[in-house]
């Protein structure tokens, strides 16, 4: 697990290196994480028939979507998300919808998409439940391994070869000093 996190924490760390989380304007010749997600090569959405969707981005919203039920059964870190599981028990995805959305967007821009944007609050403010009522309290580092340990458990669920699994953690790794508020 340890691996897991530190893959997941790396994922992390590649998104904070990113000055914006705009349009990549990057046209090196190496491939992108994204690229080795699955890139730009459109595929059928199983989520919206009729559909269709980079390649890339179904794999990261796949893991994303695991995540969030993985840390909805996590006593140890569900309780942040209260607002959330308490809509999703009364039948209210909206919550879910956006979440997954925004965190499918974050990932895809830090993992080297050029065709997305995230349009979300700061990783800082997101995280503060002064300047978002969705979060129940501020983020413990004990906590925030412990999504990495989720985010981890997700991507293995998804068949998210070891390498890229690292990366992602890289990627999320890099947002602890962001996310982490107490």
């Amino acid at each position: 697990m340890k691996n897991a996190a530190t893959f997941l924490l790396g994922l992390f760390i590649a998104l904070s290196m990113f000055p914006s989380c705009s349009k990549s304007s990057k046209n090196s010749s190496q491939p992108t994480l994204y690229d080795s997600l699955g890139g730009t090569a459109m595929v059928s959405d199983p989520a919206n028939s009729g559909q269709m969707i980079e390649k890339g981005r179904l794999g990261i919203r796949s893991v994303v979507d695991s995540a969030i039920f993985v840390i909805a059964g996590d006593d140890s870190i569900n309780p942040y998300f209260m607002t959330l599981l308490a809509e999703v028990g009364a039948n209210n995805f909206s919550g879910f919808n956006a979440l997954s959305k925004n965190l499918t967007d974050f990932f895809c821009v830090g993992t080297g998409a050029k065709d997305y944007t995230y349009s979300g609050l700061s990783m800082s403010n997101a995280h503060n439940p002064a300047t978002n009522h969705r979060i129940s309290n501020k983020v413990t580092a004990g906590a925030f391994n412990e999504f990495i340990v989720d985010v981890v458990i997700a991507a293995n669920k998804n068949g998210l070869p070891a390498n890229l699994t690292a990366s992602v953690g890289r990627v999320i790794e890099s947002q602890m000093s962001v996310v982490v508020q107490r």
